[in-house]
């Protein structure tokens, strides 16, 4: 299916948040998501399932100053 991830076009075969996360090789321990604008808590990441062209943005923190 095609997805954007944070910004890009991503054409995927994973159907939930974690496969996908997994998939594109993020840590998930170390992201915040939000799926279509909505924040998703990382106890939904197994549950969330993913749709044709949803809107994915996957950030990291930072560190420095």
């Amino acid at each position: 299916m095609n997805i954007q991830l944070n910004g890009r076009p991503v054409l995927t075969a994973a159907r939930t948040l974690t496969e996908l996360l997994r998939e594109q090789q993020i840590d998930v321990a170390c992201v915040a998501t939000a799926y279509n604008g909505t924040f998703v808590p990382k106890s939904r990441y197994d549950s969330q399932q993913l749709e044709e062209g949803c809107q994915l943005e996957v950030l990291s923190p930072m560190q420095g100053g």
